[in-house]
């Protein structure tokens, strides 16, 4: 039961961190600078004609 506990404490305590972390960084990566004209261009993929090659 030692080993349950102590992966239960580590989870409670440094999980929320870890999962705040991954959170954060996920929202400057999607509102970083210049990422708008990335998305805006790759937004029109679909809808471009298949047969510009």
């Amino acid at each position: 039961m030692e080993h349950y506990t102590f992966l239960r404490q580590l989870a409670d305590s440094w999980g929320l961190v870890v999962m705040f972390l991954f959170f954060v960084g996920a929202i400057l990566f999607v509102f970083r600078p210049g990422s708008k004209e990335q998305y805006a261009e790759l937004a029109k993929i679909p809808l471009q004609n298949g047969s510009e090659d």
